[in-house]
């Protein structure tokens, strides 16, 4: 018996052993890691993150659907890059005849402010101030929606028709769920369309049409109790609405929480679920993921591994944009995130920018900046412009650097004038030292000096003293 167990034992340690040798240990990598999202009943959502284009959450994002009054989105993003809020728009036969649903009741010939109009567009949805604001900025509405299909493809759209400036059902008018999270990111940036789309209540004052003022309620439930409290989330700060029977529910949101900014698209949804799937996916982003800065927490990189341009080797020429960011699941660390270094910025200021990977996904990055500072030139870069005569010279001497110069014209200028003041002392010496002897002959010239002596000698009074000395 003691025999049998002694053998159970052995090859007990045996298998033991084994398993051991040929088991590899696993390394769980948190970069492989991505949270789980919720489960949504809406078939097309996505949520981006807006500061880095992080998308966080998606399904079914690049199906095309009819994306309803969500259209106006685009429509007031235009408006505002191109014109201003206190142009005066005037509501063209057209706009209030051939638009239907959505509505402020307007009249030919009403006149409202593009601010106004822009207003009524948002919170409203009306579909004639939709229509009225494409043929002012456009000049007609096929030219604005040209301008709408432009610009779309200018943010990267691809799945993405525009026909109309409302959003009424048209075949040839749809989009997805990922081009229009692109053109609300876009439109967010706009101060006065984040300003537009957070208020809650606007009123339009009494027109030249309307002697009553019009009020004007956000339809956005969840920033807004339109007709109830139950969708109502404390961190959205926007959005747009949507329906028709064709597209059914669409919805756009924009949530701030914890520094980052978020944009939720639900499109082709059963109502209400769009207001449900929307809660739900920005409570997952935003317990699930966090935001961290790159110029804080980036050191992997050397000086010299980064090309800031050709022959520059100074350390201080260029750095880490302070406002760049990525997303990483909270479990994550900064240092799991992959950096790549791309030099395709065309900006003039950006020499390359950092870009982040993390288990699959794109989630930022940060841009490489010049900093202004100035370049020591090379010894070998000793020809400048002439900015006058547009000729190449040698550079002058730093200022702050003495030179011994000799100018051999201000010599010689000096040594003549030292002869001429010798010259002329030696000419007045001579002068004085004649003086008298000059002063004598011309003396004797004008008294005829000769014969005067011999008078003198020839006197009775010189005879008479010669005698006596005698």
């Amino acid at each position: 018996m003691k025999k049998w167990k002694k053998l159970q034992c052995a090859a007990l340690a045996v298998i033991c052993a084994v398993c051991t040798l040929s088991i590899e240990p696993v390394t769980t990598q948190a970069a492989d890691y991505w949270p789980e999202g919720p489960e949504v009943e809406s078939p097309n959502a996505i949520v981006m993150e807006m500061d880095t284009g992080t998308v966080l959450y998606e399904k079914n994002s690049h199906e095309q659907h009819y994306p309803a009054s969500i259209t106006k989105i685009m429509t007031t993003l235009l408006a505002l890059e191109n014109s201003s809020m206190d142009e005066v728009v005037t509501f063209s036969k057209d706009a209030v005849y051939k638009t239907e649903g959505s509505s402020i009741m307007r009249d030919v010939g009403e006149e409202m402010t593009m601010e106004q109009c822009l207003y009524a567009i948002m919170l409203n949805s009306s579909n004639e101030s939709a229509y009225a604001v494409a043929e002012h900025v456009g000049g007609s509405v096929e030219k604005f929606v040209g301008m709408m299909n432009d610009r779309a493809a200018e943010l990267g759209c691809t799945d993405t028709h525009f026909n109309n400036p409302h959003g009424l059902t048209d075949p040839e008018h749809y989009t997805s769920c990922y081009d229009m999270a692109l053109i609300a990111k876009e439109a967010y940036k706009n101060e006065n369309f984040r300003i537009i789309t957070g208020t809650a209540r606007y009123t339009i004052p009494p027109t030249n049409k309307h002697s009553e003022e019009t009020p004007l309620q956000n339809h956005n439930e969840m920033l807004y109790p339109f007709r109830t409290l139950k969708y109502r989330y404390e961190y959205c700060t926007g959005g747009k609405t949507g329906y028709t029977e064709a597209a059914n529910s669409t919805l756009v949101t924009f949530a701030e929480k914890d520094n980052m900014k978020l944009v939720c698209v639900i499109m082709n949804a059963q109502s209400p679920s769009q207001w449900n799937d929307s809660i739900n996916l920005y409570n997952y982003c935003f317990d699930n993921f966090q935001v961290l800065n790159v110029a804080e927490n980036e050191t992997r990189f050397d000086d010299d591994q980064i090309d800031t341009g050709s022959l520059n080797v100074n350390e201080s020429y260029a750095k880490l944009d302070k406002d760049g960011v990525i997303i990483l699941p909270k479990t994550a660390e900064f240092k799991e995130a992959e950096p790549k270094i791309n030099y395709d910025k065309k900006d003039k200021d950006v020499i390359a920018s950092l870009d982040y990977t993390f288990a699959g996904h794109n989630v930022g990055g940060a841009d490489i900046v010049c900093t202004g500072a100035q370049i020591e030139p090379f010894a070998f870069d000793n020809l400048e412009e002439n900015t006058e005569t547009g000729t190449e010279s040698v550079p002058t001497e730093k200022k702050d650097k003495k030179v011994f110069q000799i100018n051999v014209g201000l010599i010689v200028k000096i040594v003549l004038a030292v002869a001429g003041v010798l010259l002329l002392i030696w000419l007045l010496k001579k002068f004085i030292d004649n003086f008298y002897l000059i002063k004598r002959k011309l003396s004797s010239k004008s008294t005829g000096g000769g014969r005067r002596y011999r008078t003198i000698k020839d006197s009775r009074k010189y005879r008479r003293r010669r005698k006596k000395r005698w």
